[in-house]
């Protein structure tokens, strides 16, 4: 393996936990990070010559807490705090999971807004470049650049701990954290951006994240839930895609290819949430994937069940995305008219959601108002951006 590929694979690797420990140690988010981009650069340069070294996240942890201390003795503002931390024993080894679940608070501190708090947990928990964050949310990589250094600035100027949290903080801090980690997760299983059509990367990092919370909180409902959630997911991932990369639809998936223990286990890990007796929005919307994912076919799926789950979710989380995949469920319960209205009643409110014209175009063409259909595919696309979700409305059109 050549330096730069060696040096991309542990940052996509360990980003979360290379930043975490430094910036536990140092207590500044901003310095934890140009420290370690000059330990990235230092590895470029100094790995073709001495090879990779066997930890090379330990290695580059090493280089970028020695990089910082040099830049603290420079400046007068940071020789007292130099003093502090030359007795604190110097971070070495693979960082912990506790390390990036610090980060992971820390980036969802609530003096951030949530629009800092995903595009920075982004970039310093899943490795990824502004301009590919940018890409993801479609807006100017300057927006994006303007809300990251923002937010470094506040976690500075408030002087933001990146430790986790005490546990009689953990109802305020939670719900930031699972709502970044589910968005991390959606934003690798199906990518906003017209580059790829999925991040795995970005994916299999959420679960990572997510069974880290799981045993940091094993009394937290709403954690398992997620957990199983992301599970579920993943445990039909392989599925997804054809081999020339194209969307395959869950009715048309080889459910004989789906990891059926991964579902076992996380089937077992949503009762065990559930069993707790507060129900919220990621057991249901686990509880709606574990439907699916128990289902023997897609026609033989519990229609109804998957239906009351959606009424069950809209009571806690009420919006009209939720009802919009409830009218999905309507359709094999009481037939395409039924959900068809359904679907035309959120017309005001989902517009500009590709997915409200791309299940009303589904709707229209079972109820056999074909040219409808094609119209409402053709609004689909023109809002749709990942590439393959934009493959597979202009297959629709064209067949």
């Amino acid at each position: 393996m050549d330096a730069q590929a060696a040096v991309d694979r542990v940052w996509r690797a360990d980003a979360a936990g290379m930043l975490g420990v430094l910036t536990r140690r140092l207590g500044d988010f901003g310095r934890a990070e140009d420290a370690l981009q000059d330990a990235l650069a230092e590895a470029l340069r100094r790995w073709p010559v001495d090879g990779v070294p066997d930890s090379p996240a330990g290695w580059l942890v090493t280089t970028a807490w020695r990089r910082a201390l040099d830049g603290l003795r420079r400046e007068a503002t940071g020789r007292d705090k130099l003093a502090t931390l030359l007795v604190t024993e110097a971070p070495a080894g693979e960082p912990t999971d506790e390390d990036r679940l610090a980060l992971v608070f820390g980036c969802c501190h609530p003096a951030l807004p949530v629009s800092a708090q995903v595009p920075l947990t982004l970039r310093a928990v899943c490795g990824l470049s502004t301009a590919e964050i940018a890409a993801a949310y479609l807006v100017p990589e300057a927006t994006i650049a303007q809300r990251l250094v923002r937010a470094r600035r506040v976690l500075a100027d408030r002087e933001v701990p990146f430790d986790l949290p005490d546990p009689d903080d953990y109802p305020t801090r939670l719900p930031a954290v699972l709502a970044v980690v589910y968005l991390v997760f959606n934003e690798g299983y199906l990518a906003s951006g017209p580059a790829t059509p999925q991040r795995r990367d970005l994916a299999r990092e959420a679960v990572t994240l997510a069974r880290q919370l799981a045993v940091l909180m094993p009394g937290e409902p709403e954690v398992g839930g997620l957990t199983a959630l992301l599970e579920l997911n993943e445990a039909r991932a392989a599925t997804r895609f054809d081999s020339w990369g194209r969307l395959v639809p869950l009715e048309e998936q080889d459910r004989s290819r789906w990891n059926r223990p991964a579902i076992d286990a996380a089937v077992h890990r949503l009762g065990r949430a559930v069993a707790q007796g507060r129900i919220g929005r990621y057991q249901l919307e686990a509880g709606i994937a574990a439907q699916h994912a128990v289902a023997a076919s897609y026609a033989g799926t519990r229609w109804a069940a998957i239906r009351g789950l959606y009424d069950q979710l809209y009571a806690v989380q009420p919006s009209p995305v939720v009802l919009l995949s409830r009218a999905v469920a309507t359709r094999y319960v009481t037939g395409p008219a039924q959900a068809l209205a359904e679907v035309e009643a959120l017309g005001e409110r989902l517009s500009g959601y590709r997915l409200f014209h791309a299940t009303r175009a589904e709707l229209l063409r079972a109820c056999g108002r074909t040219d409808e259909a094609r119209e409402a595919t053709r609004r689909a696309l023109a809002l749709a951006t990942n590439p393959a979700e934009r493959e597979l409305l202009a297959r629709r059109l064209a067949g």
